[in-house]
């Protein structure tokens, strides 16, 4: 009975100094650099973001292509693989660069596979709902004619409690009718660590 009222006790005494433990959160810029881990964050994604969108929006490639082709190229975003240490969404630069290319005027982007399948479905409602002047046909789909792929690489350097960790972006943008690379961007990140 006593070790009962003992272990309550401690149990009442830990919920309230957890009670009692200030949380603050505040709203800073989006743009303020804030470094807490020293993990990959919202700071390197835009910095990559704008790294390849100013570097892929001043290349040949889109005036080749729209020389060569007489109308702006169109760009698909393929696979863009994590092979870092630590979780990385490749879509919170992927997407930045999609807005990027379309808000440019410069290029169009066409639907990834997920959300192709998504607008399919669609448009397969439509076929038996939707009245004959709304339905959208098929086989209109816009066919790209580039695709952007890459990989999100990292090395890790430690030594005691201090570290240093190196993050590489790559992106290659292909010929999708030949297979030739238009365009690769890269971004470099080095950050040291130290506790």
């Amino acid at each position: 009975m006593k070790r009962t009222i003992v272990i309550a006790a401690t149990v009442l005494a830990m919920i309230s100094l957890g009670a009692c433990a200030t949380r603050t959160v505040q709203r800073v810029d989006e743009t303020q650099q804030v470094d807490l881990s020293g993990r990959w964050n919202d700071t390197d994604s835009r910095l990559v973001a704008d790294e390849m969108i100013s570097d892929s929006l001043t290349r040949v490639w889109i005036t080749d292509f729209a020389e060569a082709k007489g109308k702006k190229p169109t760009v698909i975003v393929g696979l863009v693989g994590n092979k870092t240490h630590e979780l990385i969404n490749t879509e919170t630069f992927t997407k930045d660069l999609e807005r990027a290319f379309i808000n440019s005027g410069k290029v169009k982007v066409v639907q990834a596979a997920g959300t192709r399948d998504e607008l399919r479905g669609e448009r397969a409602d439509q076929q038996k709902y939707a009245s004959p002047e709304t339905m959208k046909n098929w086989g209109r789909e816009k066919g790209a004619d580039f695709m952007l792929q890459g990989t999100v690489n990292s090395i890790v350097d430690e030594y005691k409690n201090d570290k240093v960790v190196y993050y590489q972006v790559d992106l290659e943008l292909s010929d999708l009718e030949t297979n030739e690379k238009v365009w690769i961007g890269d971004k470099k990140i080095k950050k040291l660590v130290k506790n």
